[in-house]
């Protein structure tokens, strides 16, 4: 595995903001946690964030899942400690969260039901956290914005089912009681030059602040639990802010493990090739879009692999590795891998045309968001459904005292 126990932040001045100069053997690229350009290079993200790609071997000791049998989630750094842990039914945790801005979509929502499935297969602990404070740093949002964004994204969060015994759904403002005294802690050991030098120039000073309260984020579970190790499954362009974290965690004060990093590709946006975001030109699918609208949007919007026409595209074929609604399938809504192959052969050879692999897309999408809305809408009083997730008062008695040690 990579070897960064110095510190993981030493990379940061060539990794972030990630870019590939125009004239290369890629198109110019750009991924940062605020800004994701062009066609990503995940080979030459992995030189450039000093991770490392999941192994054959790492990969079948996970619980199965179509996002890791096909490498969507391709890469990290300490996967093994979690692992171990996991095997050997001790204490270990996830973290993975979200900015409320608006709605969650299908981009947002994938890596939640990934770690529901390790909560269900190893009973690891599932911490939660909604960055509302950093989307008000880092939007033109009010707070009145952002909570209802936020209230929105949590009916989403316990729709996907994670059991309330072993999860902690966390709000920056609401849970800062807790929260605070420790990115107090975090911050002293994070430098302004750090900061500048992993997400550039900060437009406010909250901005500056807020990588304390990420790198809280993932050390939460061990700062509950005790030490043990932590998984945190992300996109990519989100892993600065656990390479910062890594740097504070290896401060022998903290007494915590460096968290392990689970990175993961974009889900594109439905005009491609970017990730699939809000503010793209192309419409996001919704997690409240019913099954008509799902089909609107792909049958409309869905970038083509296929020929300018359908004589041209029986004789010479599609291709799927381009085509929007193929990557959807093959990303997660077609769970049989055969049947994933079998779409992929008919559409190169002709046989599949792209209106027909576009009609496979939206069923299954549709399907998977029925059954997800159905959880959603069976919610009663949010504030009632929440509760089990919220750290206990124990929980938060021991993350209060620690600024003062």
């Amino acid at each position: 595995m990579h070897d960064d126990t110095a510190t993981d932040a030493q990379h940061a001045d060539q990794n972030t903001p990630a870019t590939e100069p125009s004239g290369s053997d890629s198109d110019e690229f750009t991924v940062t946690p605020y800004d994701v350009e062009g066609t990503v290079d995940y080979d030459r993200l992995l030189e450039q964030f000093g991770a490392d790609r999941l192994t054959d071997e790492q990969v079948g000791r996970f619980p199965d899942h179509p996002m890791l049998r096909r490498r969507v989630f391709y890469a990290g750094r300490d996967v093994d400690p979690y692992l171990g842990a996991a095997e050997a039914g001790e204490t270990h945790s996830i973290v993975t969260g979200i900015g409320p801005s608006g709605p969650m979509h299908l981009g947002h929502v994938l890596v939640f039901y990934l770690a529901k499935r390790l909560q269900e297969a190893t009973g690891a602990y599932v911490y939660v956290p909604l960055s509302d404070d950093e989307k008000f740093y880092a939007k033109d949002l009010s707070f009145s914005e952002i909570e209802a964004a936020t209230r929105s994204n949590l009916r989403d969060l316990l729709a996907v089912g994670f059991d309330p015994e072993r999860t902690r759904i966390v709000v920056d403002r609401l849970d800062a009681d807790a929260l605070y005294p420790q990115a107090a802690r975090v911050a002293a050991d994070i430098t302004q030059s750090t900061v500048d030098a992993t997400y550039g120039d900060p437009d406010n000073v909250g901005l500056s602040f807020y990588p304390a309260m990420q790198a809280t984020h993932l050390l939460l579970p061990q700062l509950v639990h005790g030490r043990h190790p932590t998984l945190v499954p992300i996109a990519v362009d989100q892993d600065p802010h656990v390479r910062v974290c890594r740097d504070v965690a290896a401060k022998e004060r903290f007494a915590v493990d460096k968290p392990g990093a689970l990175l993961g590709k974009f889900l594109p946006a439905l005009d491609g090739p970017g990730k699939m975001s809000s503010s793209s030109d192309a419409p996001a699918i919704e997690l409240t879009d019913d099954r008509d609208t799902v089909r609107e949007k792909i049958m409309q919007y869905a970038h083509s692999g296929g020929r300018v026409d359908i004589e041209e595209h029986r004789e010479h074929g599609g291709d799927p590795a381009v085509d929007v609604a193929y990557q959807y399938l093959h990303t997660f809504f077609e769970p049989d891998d055969e049947r994933v192959e079998d779409l992929a052969a008919q559409y190169r050879s002709g046989e599949l045309l792209t209106g027909e692999l576009k009609e496979v897309a939206a069923e299954r999408i549709g399907e998977f968001l029925a059954e997800h809305q159905e959880r959603r809408e069976a919610l009663g009083d949010l504030r009632e459904e929440l509760g089990p997730y919220r750290l206990t008062e124990e929980e938060r008695e021991r993350l209060r005292p620690s600024v003062f040690d």
